[in-house]
């Protein structure tokens, strides 16, 4: 009864350790025991290399592999100039050009109507005839919120300006009316000022000079540069009139002091064309304006700011432009101003060289600003190139570490949220999203390589917004294939692999994708990749894929389709000239199999969807076929992987499965293996082998075919796992007295002794293993002698008696972090079955029956 029971003990440890089981690791970091008892699990999961992402030669906002047409996307390059900027008064704040009024409005006239209306002025006798006004005249008139400012109204060409009704008085008109006037009524001599400026009027009633158009004139005419001291006055004089009347005193000596001059000196060193002086000045004015709480829309005369600042542009430095435009951004502009400083800073972020630049400025942060506090859908492809810069730059190692500083991935991931919630609406979504949510997800992708960034996704609920966008973009390739490439590399982690198996449609939508994309290569390793990450950590997510309806259907059929591709490939590559020598890195098709074979292979540790696999005919041929035409020299990871898929199917040994059917067609296929020298291979051969060779039919191929002459030499490599593996196929064969006979003559016996006395005490699971083996060659206590030898059995005896002294066990303790694993190990897997070994040996349990070798 006590023997029984100890049996059972020793049966229910082996089980225990076989059975397929799932336990969320402690810590991210696994120990060395771990380690272990996953490589000598027979329900293995596998793990595969990351796909490869190549590094685009050229920063483009849509590199070569994009599936979007050049005339279906925005440019990467522009030319771009100060005429490109609108004056910061030139349009109306609605932003759109008004049309000609259709009547002339009726307005109220300066004086009463009982009271008679003097005569408009009349030009001079010797005035010139009237001309097309210059472009900043015109610039001057369209401006709104002071359409005239220094200048009065112009007598229009073949009429005079009446009095009473038909004068014009635009200062009670709205500022739509006033531009329209304005525009559609070019003025051509100074009338009066109709704001009521003494100063502009005085001006208006002296008489035009010839000379005078001359220098004005910009269409053709050749005009004198105006003096230092002119500009000067001009720029005071334009200051002046644009200050708003609620500007302070305290402004407007702050202005007067400190503001006014750093403009006149930039006007100076514009002039002179000076690179460090005007990157200089800006510095200093963008200091002034900060101690003067004047950033941002706080400053009253921000237009003429602006208005200096653009003129810059077209000098042509990187660094003055960069400077100039996180100067121009703090001061927050809008509309198409926002969209040419966004282009300015793009064109600049495209030179790997300017990457310096932004190192020594705080511009990253003013970027992410940008994002922050603008409109995307008002200002989509402003945005576009701002976050198309930010892509770029996150290509350096030391911008992707400040932007991660400054908040990028919550920044981002909001923004990403932002634009799924508009374009959730129909008639909301546009190309131009789409095109701004590629340069985002390619931006995360770059931070994704940050180990740092794996809490700010975590925490930013990044997986879940991730998923929804791949649900409704599943149609964009580029956006589909850049969410993937976030996933593949995130998914390296458990605790990303926890929240991403929390998203419970996510496998509906990555069957989904996978449907889609069938031939997008690219995209589909990546999807299939991060599946077996989930399904490699976790059993909930096992059943769950295997619970979405044709989720293992699509997976054959990807099976299917590529596998004939691969063959195709395989193909015309023999029938080429040159032929690949040696190892290579494995094809896009090979690495795909790869994925998918790893997939099967980690879905197949659950019990349910394990037996299911091993019964579908179609899984188990292409599998075969892989090994029928793939040699380990072609693609080791392939044929490596398609045998651990076929060392967990063949697991699940029942009447259902056609690992069974085909046992020796698969027994064969595995020859091909153990006769290469590729070590790697010979070990996930022999572990299939363990597992078969339960089977006699298999046992006879195995001696037949001296495959057990390999197997005795594994003992011999001085690897653990490899003389693990040897054992598991020794102990069923070591139940039939012809066989125990062969391996004897072989040297099993001496192999397997020195096995136990080199690995016993820091491997006490093989230990344990070796002990059946010894249990299996011998019937009785008789057997001792005839298939061990008297000299063996009193080494093992030695062994035995030497190992299961507790206090020599717990002084075998090698490695600290395998303290409390060598003692769980040595009471569940050594001492029951060397204690009945021993007894055996001394020929107390003859009776007993052999153990079955480790499935």
């Amino acid at each position: 009864m006590e023997e029984s029971e100890s049996l059972q003990k020793m049966y229910s440890s082996r089980d225990k350790r076989s059975d397929p089981f799932y336990k969320p690791p402690n810590s991210v970091q696994k120990t060395s025991a771990e380690i272990i008892n996953e490589a000598r699990n027979s329900l293995r999961t596998l793990k595969t290399k990351r796909p490869f992402t190549p590094r685009e030669d050229q920063r483009k906002l849509f590199g070569p592999l994009s599936s979007r047409t050049p005339d279906n996307r925005p440019p990467s390059s522009f030319s771009l100039h100060s005429c490109s900027f609108e004056s910061p008064e030139s349009r109306p704040l609605s932003g759109t050009r008004l049309s000609p009024l259709p009547h002339k409005p009726k307005l109220p006239s300066l004086e009463t109507e009982d009271e008679m209306t003097p005569a408009a002025p009349q030009p001079p006798p010797h005035a010139v005839p009237s001309r097309r006004p210059s472009r900043t005249r015109t610039h001057l008139l369209r401006s709104h919120g002071n359409i005239l400012a220094e200048s009065g109204i112009h007598q229009v060409e073949g009429k005079s300006v009446k009095t009473s009704k038909d004068t014009l008085l635009l200062k009670d008109t709205s500022d739509e009316d006033r531009i329209s006037l304005s525009l559609n009524n070019p003025p051509s001599q100074l009338g009066y000022n109709i704001y009521g400026n003494p100063e502009a009027q005085g001006r208006a009633e002296e008489p035009s000079n010839p000379q005078d158009n001359k220098s004005r004139d910009i269409d053709g005419n050749k005009s004198k540069p105006p003096s230092p001291n002119d500009s000067k006055k001009t720029l005071h004089r334009e200051a002046e009139s644009t200050a708003n009347e609620s500007e302070t005193e305290w402004e407007r000596s702050y202005w007067n002091e400190k503001i006014l001059p750093i403009l006149q000196a930039l006007e100076a060193a514009h002039q002179d064309a000076n690179h460090e002086d005007l990157c200089s000045l800006c510095v200093k004015l963008w200091k002034t304006l900060d101690d003067g709480s004047m950033l941002g829309k706080r400053c009253k005369r921000r237009s003429h700011i602006l208005k200096t600042l653009y003129k810059l542009v077209d000098v042509g430095s990187d660094r003055l432009g960069l400077t100039l435009a996180k100067l121009i951004l703090e001061l927050r502009v809008s509309g198409k101003n926002l969209l040419n400083i966004c282009k300015l800073v793009f064109k600049i972020s495209r030179s790997e060289n300017n990457d310096c630049l932004f190192q020594s400025d705080n511009m990253m942060g003013v970027l992410l600003e940008v994002l922050q506090n603008e409109d995307a859908q008002a200002n989509s492809e402003a945005f576009l190139y701002c976050l198309g810069t930010i892509k770029f730059l996150s290509g350096n190692t030391v911008l992707l570490h400040e932007l991660l500083k400054k908040q990028a991935v919550e920044i981002l991931v909001e923004l990403m949220k932002q634009i799924i919630q508009v374009n959730a609406v129909p008639e909301n979504t546009s190309s131009d999203m789409s095109h701004l949510l590629v340069q985002l997800t390619a931006t995360l992708r770059n931070l994704a390589d940050l180990s740092q960034s794996r809490p700010k996704f975590l925490a930013t609920n990044a997986f879940m917004e991730l998923c929804v966008l791949l649900e409704h973009y599943i149609h964009d390739k580029d956006i589909c294939t850049n969410v993937s490439r976030i996933l593949s590399k995130l998914s390296l982690y458990h605790d990303c692999c926890m929240a991403l198996a929390d998203c419970s449609n996510c496998y509906t939508i990555f069957l989904s994708v996978l449907n889609k994309h069938l031939y997008k290569q690219d995209l589909l390793v990546r999807i299939i990749f991060t599946l077996g990450n989930l399904t490699a950590k976790s059993d909930t997510a096992r059943k769950q894929f295997y619970e979405v309806e044709g989720s293992i259907k699509t997976l054959l059929r990807l099976l299917h389709a590529y596998c004939d591709l691969d063959k195709k490939t395989q193909r015309a590559v023999s029938s080429a000239k040159e032929k690949p020598k040696g190892q290579k890195q494995p094809t896009e098709v090979e690495d795909i199999l790869i994925k998918i074979i790893s997939l099967l292979a980690n879905l197949s540790v659950n019990p349910k969807v394990g037996e299911d696999l091993a019964a579908d005919q179609n899984c188990v041929l292409h599998l075969m076929q892989i090994l029928e035409y793939k040699s380990i020299n072609e693609c080791e990871e392939l044929v490596i992987d398609t045998l651990a898929a076929f060392g967990n199917l063949s697991y699940y040994q029942n009447d259902t499965s056609v690992i069974t059917k085909k046992i020796m067609e698969i027994s064969n296929l595995l020859l091909r293996l153990m006769l290469s020298s590729n070590m790697e291979g010979i070990l996930e051969a022999t572990r299939v082998y363990g597992n078969l060779s339960q089977y006699q039919d298999v046992q006879d191929f195995i001696l037949e075919k001296n495959v057990y002459k390999f197997i005795v030499t594994l003992l011999d490599s001085g690897q653990q796992d490899v003389c693990f593996s040897a054992c598991g196929v020794l102990i069923n064969l070591a139940t039939d007295s012809h066989k125990k006979t062969l391996l004897k003559e072989e040297g099993a016996v001496e192999k397997l002794i020195e096995c136990l006395r080199d690995f016993g005490c820091s491997d006490w699971q093989l230990a344990g293993l070796v002990c059946k083996a010894f249990w299996n060659f011998m019937d009785s206590a008789t057997d001792a002698g005839l298939y061990i030898g008297f000299e063996e059995t009193n080494k093992l005896l030695d062994l035995l008696s030497t190992y299961l002294d507790e206090q020599v066990a717990l002084d075998c303790r090698w490695n600290v972090d395998l303290m409390e694993y060598q003692r769980e190990c040595w009471e569940a897997e050594f001492k029951p079955v060397a204690s009945l070994l021993l007894d055996k040996i001394h020929g107390h349990h003859s009776h007993l029956e052999p153990l079955p070798g480790p499935v």
